[in-house]
Formats: structure tokens, sequence, C-alpha cells
């Protein structure tokens, strides 16, 4: 068997196993840790309400970010965001440097990144904050997925493949904590 071969069937085993691997680690931490709680609806308290909070302002806080760097890439390589201001501007998408494209790019891609999770988050955040969460599972899935978000911008800008992977697998693991402590706190 050819090497490339080998390492693609490897890569695909690893590919395949990541979610389950992150399930695991969230399960372990839901059993060990958050002191998972029947599910009992009710309003929030105060230390789940200020995890809810917290995580909110740093996740506008990177949408912000992202925001702000996609105009000022537009802006340093002269691009524009409508075929309107293109016209006005007399200027076409050919007339920019290939990097300004992958520039561009870099920035629409982690920016639509942020939101797919981000939808996912607060349909999961949502639903726990009503159900009546140990405080502790509140604060680190919901903190632990807005830490995850900004990092993997971080690591997304900068051009750091391993940053943004490693981010990228704080935030997912949040993701499958909240839904595993849901449906624990369900069953229970």
């Amino acid at each position: 068997m050819k090497t490339d071969a080998i390492g693609t069937r490897r890569f695909t085993a690893i590919i395949l196993g990541y979610p389950f691997a992150l399930m695991a680690i969230a399960t372990l931490v839901n059993l060990g840790l958050t002191g998972i709680r029947p599910l009992a609806v009710g309003l929030p308290t105060t230390p789940v309400l200020a995890a809810l909070i917290l995580a909110a302002l740093l996740l506008l806080a990177n949408h912000t970010w992202l925001m702000t760097s996609t105009e000022l890439a537009r802006l340093r390589y002269g691009m524009q965001a409508t075929p309107e201001e293109w016209a006005e501007s007399g200027r076409t998408p050919g007339d920019i440097a290939p990097e300004g494209h992958a520039e561009l790019q870099r920035r629409q891609n982690a920016h639509r990144n942020a939101t797919e999770n981000s939808v996912i988050f607060a349909v999961l955040a949502g639903a726990m904050v009503l159900s009546s969460p140990a405080p502790l599972a509140a604060q680190i899935w919901m903190i632990g997925f807005a830490i995850g978000r900004l990092g993997h911008s971080y690591g997304f800008l900068s051009g750091q493949a391993g940053l943004r992977g490693g981010f990228m697998s704080v935030s997912l693991t949040a993701l499958y904590g909240m839904a595993g402590y849901l449906l624990i706190a369900l069953v229970f």
C-alpha cells in the first residue's frame, strides 16, 4: 500500500473518531465534575444567568472582532462588499491581488464558522439555562464555548492551523458537554 493511501486512511480514522473522543471527554467532565441534576424547568439562578451573560459578551466581542477585521481587510485591499459598491469604485474583483482575496476569504470563513457554531450554542444554552443546571456545568460549558470561539478566531486570523483546531476542539467539547448534560438530566 502506498504511503499516501496509508496516511489518508489514518486521517480518515482520526476524522471519524474525533467527535466521539470529544463526546467522551465531555461526558467524563459532566459525570465527574458538574454534578448533573435531574431536569427541572425553571428560571435560571444568578450564577447560571451570569455564565450565559459572560458567554454572550465574549461572543459579541468575537463577532465584533471578525466583523472589524473583515472590513479592515476590504479597506486594505480596496475590496467592496456589493456589486453596487464595485460599480461605484470603478474597480472589479479582478483588479485585486490574490492575497487580498485570500485574506478576505479567511475572514469570511472564520465568520461563517463562528456563526454556524453560535446557532447551535444558542439553542443548547437556552435549553440549559431553563433546565435548572448545576451552576458549574453552565459555567464550564457556556464560558468554555465562548473562550473556544475567541481562540478559534485568533488561530484562524493569524494563520495558525494547530491553534485554530485546538480551540475548535474546546468549543465543540462545550457543545457536546451541554447536549450531553441535557440528555443525562432528561433521563436521570
